[in-house]
């Protein structure tokens, strides 16, 4: 890691029992965290296919009006056609299952006028159409069920991952648990309410108007749990909290961190002002909000509120300016 990062964010040295079992619990969170955002970005695709869907539907039902008032107005000129002095019993074929299949032998009926013959060009023009919308809802309505699966295999894998981390936690004896908690990024009260740090010295420059309406709003979600997949107000993922409060500043973000890493400039760690986005690990399955004086805002991950943390709490891949 870099002396700049290093300086932002060294983590004091602390105690932990049972080095193993604290390592894969660490390890079982940042696995649920990576399937949480695995589970946000299909979760997001779903919601998007399912609009689609939507419109795909309205379209076949406008059509299918379009087809049915066509089938109308070709019924009430072979009518009148009929009224006025019979009608050649190839017409009948108006009303079969094929009227694509009529109008090429309608061009050789000398009694098809040119109405009739414009309106079952529309008619043919209209079925080919329906066909290719209901084509394309099904293919949308295969891919939406596809996203739909997805995300119950996700949410499977985060809550695999979280209840073996419970059990582990569970096996510690009371005092070995309650030094874990104290030597994690997950340990909470006493990080919770640290004032003013974006006044403090070693903040570099002061942030603009929407970072620190984004800014505030993280502040006001402290305490808040985390919950994964969820972007608030109650409750939040790393990426929710961070989409949420931009929102706050008229930025609407993308729901992933790794999404959220392109969402904006990148700034070197040494320059980052507060509101900044910080991105965590080469996979950027974790993101938090710079403050300030070495610290960020974040959703560290089930089982811890919303807080402060050290920027260095875990490797820093990017830091992104919205």
């Amino acid at each position: 890691m870099s002396a700049a990062v290093a300086a932002l964010g060294a983590v004091p040295a602390q105690a932990a029992p049972h080095p193993d079992a604290r390592a894969e619990v660490d390890r079982l969170y940042t696995q649920a965290e990576q399937a949480t955002q695995a589970y946000d970005r299909a979760q997001e695709r779903t919601d998007a296919l399912r609009r689609e869907v939507r419109y795909a539907q309205d379209r076949v039902a406008r059509r299918q009006q379009d087809v049915n008032t066509l089938r109308e107005e070709l019924g009430s000129l072979a009518g009148a056609q009929y009224r006025s002095g019979g009608i050649d019993p190839a017409v009948a074929l108006l009303f079969s299952d094929d009227p694509d299949d009529y109008l090429d032998k309608a061009a050789t009926l000398d009694r098809i006028s040119a109405q009739e013959a414009g309106r079952l060009r529309e008619l043919r023009s209209a079925l080919r159409e329906l066909d290719q919308e209901r084509a394309e809802a099904a293919d949308e309505l295969d891919a939406l069920d596809r996203s739909r699966r997805a995300v119950a295999a996700h949410k499977r894998a985060v809550e695999d991952k979280l209840a073996r981390a419970r059990q582990l936690l569970n096996s510690l004896s009371a005092s070995d648990r309650a030094a874990y908690e104290r030597s994690s990024r997950s340990a909470g009260p006493d990080r919770l309410g640290l004032p003013g740090l974006s006044g403090l010295p070693g903040v570099a420059g002061a942030p603009g108007v929407r970072a620190a309406a984004a800014l505030a709003a993280a502040r006001s979600a402290l305490g808040r749990p985390y919950v994964w997949g969820a972007n608030g107000p109650a409750g939040f993922d790393c990426s929710g909290l961070m989409q949420w409060s931009y929102a706050h500043a008229g930025i609407q973000l993308p729901r992933t961190s790794q999404e959220q890493r392109f969402a904006g400039r990148r700034v070197p760690l040494s320059q980052a002002r507060p509101g900044d986005l910080v991105i965590y690990r080469s996979d950027a399955s974790h993101v938090a909000m710079y403050v300030g004086h070495g610290q960020v805002i974040h959703a560290p991950h089930p089982g811890a509120a919303v807080r402060y943390d050290p920027v260095g709490m875990m490797p820093v891949s990017s830091v992104t300016r919205p």
